[in-house]
């Protein structure tokens, strides 16, 4: 069983900036083999992939998201990050983060708003 702890969402006006961060319950070794990923899920719409990465750093974006947010990992403290620059008020949504691309294991959630 993998817990997963996010932090960092608010309320940011349009162009502003972010960081979430999620870190996770299991063990070093076994974060560092496995893909993370960030999603979100807007009011009435589908969970979607924003970003994700693999265990050798390759990573891939959300066509809507790519130049302005960037995820990265830290193996040592177990945590995946999302850095999001240039805000639109579209990007508003709750911010999730996965675990090996299971269906079991995501964080709690992190809502982030951007006003415009």
């Amino acid at each position: 069983q993998v817990q997963l702890v996010e932090s960092g969402g608010g309320l940011v006006q349009a162009g502003g900036s972010l960081r979430l961060s999620c870190a996770a319950s299991s063990s070093r070794t076994i974060f560092s083999i496995n893909t993370m990923g960030w999603y979100r899920q807007a009011l009435g719409m589908e969970r979607e992939l924003v970003a994700s990465i693999s265990s050798d750093s390759r990573t891939n974006y959300a066509d809507s998201v790519k130049g302005r947010f960037t995820i990265s990992r830290d193996n040592a403290k177990k945590t995946v990050y999302l850095q999001m620059n240039s805000l639109k008020p579209e990007d508003t949504a709750v911010y999730y983060c996965n675990f090996g691309n299971s269906r079991d294991y995501w964080g709690q959630g992190t809502q982030v708003t951007v006003s415009s």
